[in-house]
């Protein structure tokens, strides 16, 4: 599919020199405020000092840009005049320096957040930021392989009863973001039984929990066969269809699951011998998906299209029923007619063009398939 997941957190966060700060070590770990432009020189060298070099070549490039050749120069022949033992206390001396700028490790970070949330007696404030360190560090992959065995994914899924809607919002964030692309961590959160209660945060009265929730169960079941049947044990279809047949719903969560129906039945597509689930030619469930290409919203239509292409293109769909149950072709020619329209804008033009093309694809799709469904028709 062309349209790219979102919500994806700037990485160069997490390679900036990240600190965390726990409610007794916050005072030590804080990173001081940037300089202004008119700040003087010995107050950006004190915020260097003060642990803002990322990597040790970070430190390395300020120190040659801060110095004066001359005194180089000077001081490399005074080194070559040391004697061993001057030589190895300097070293020592340059060594224990060093230790005491290194940053803390990812995991040691990771660690911190999680002792963190089991702590009982931590301030809401806190354990939010526990959870935005978190949903930072989990990026890598690596990162996120470790956030089990550190205890880490035990903690996140604690905090979705957290009685805090904010605290469960971004839980189940940390929770998608961890496994998205993820396998290993998909099987793992899986396996800690959390996909009930994120399909439960799906229907919340709090629109952002309700998002993050959704994410996260997409994130669980893309491309991974086991979180698919256990989605579908949970009823996820009738999940999804109650959403997209609610026009009063958040638009984010209907463009979220038009985005997982498209996912789940390409997925359905190249299983080729397994057999078609029954609810993917639901008469109610196809409606509920074409009638979001007439959404006033362009990102849901789009949507809208690249689900209901891979849905006609099961065996078990009927094209008559796209036609007369769902009016696919009045959809597709209303949507033509908007498409035509914004071509003569010069911001939507190139955008425009792009989807009519996915449109007329999806037409000709429909087309065929009622062609060959005529041609079947005993005489």
């Amino acid at each position: 599919m062309r349209f790219a997941r979102t919500e994806r957190v700037n990485k160069s966060e997490a390679s900036t020199g990240l600190f965390w700060s726990t409610s007794k070590e916050e005072g030590d770990l804080l990173r001081k405020a940037q300089a202004d432009d008119d700040s003087s020189s010995s107050t950006q060298e004190e915020h260097q000092l003060d642990g803002g070099f990322s990597s040790l070549e970070g430190m390395l490039q300020w120190a040659i840009g801060h110095s004066d050749p001359a005194k180089l120069k000077e001081t490399a022949k005074d080194v070559q005049h040391l004697s061993p033992e001057e030589l190895k206390t300097r070293q020592m001396g340059i060594k224990e320096l060093m230790e005491k700028l290194k940053m803390p490790s990812d995991a040691q970070l990771m660690k911190t957040a999680i002792d963190d949330l089991n702590n009982s007696s931590l301030s809401l404030e806190d354990r939010h930021r526990a959870l935005q360190e978190l949903l930072i560090l989990v990026e890598p992959i690596d990162n996120a392989n470790d956030l089990h065995k550190l205890g880490g994914l035990t903690a996140v899924i604690g905090e979705l009863d957290h009685p805090d809607p904010q605290i469960r919002t971004i839980s189940a964030w940390v929770l998608g973001k961890a496994s998205q692309n993820n396998p290993v961590v998909q099987k793992q959160i899986l396996g800690l039984g959390s996909l009930t209660k994120l399909m439960k945060m799906v229907n919340s009265k709090f629109p952002e929990e309700a998002i993050k929730a959704l994410y996260a169960l997409s994130a669980l079941v893309s491309n991974n066969p086991e979180g698919q049947e256990s989605f579908y044990r949970e009823d996820g279809h009738l999940m999804l269809q109650n959403i997209l047949s609610n026009s009063s719903i958040d638009i984010r969560l209907r463009r979220k699951s038009v985005y997982l129906v498209a996912d789940l039945v390409e997925c359905q597509l190249g299983s080729s011998n397994k057999e078609e689930l029954p609810f993917f030619s639901n008469q109610l469930f196809l409606k509920s998906v074409v009638d979001q290409i007439a959404s006033p919203d362009l990102d849901l239509q789009e949507k809208a299209l690249y689900a209901v292409k891979n849905l006609l293109q099961l065996r078990s769909t009927e094209a008559l029923v796209f036609k007369e149950v769902c009016e696919l072709d009045v959809a597709l020619e209303r949507m033509r007619q908007q498409l035509q329209q914004l071509m003569l804008e010069e911001n939507f033009k190139e955008y425009a063009v792009d989807v009519e093309s996915l449109r007329r694809e999806v037409e000709l799709i429909f087309l065929d398939k009622l062609d060959k469904e005529d041609t079947q028709v005993p005489t």
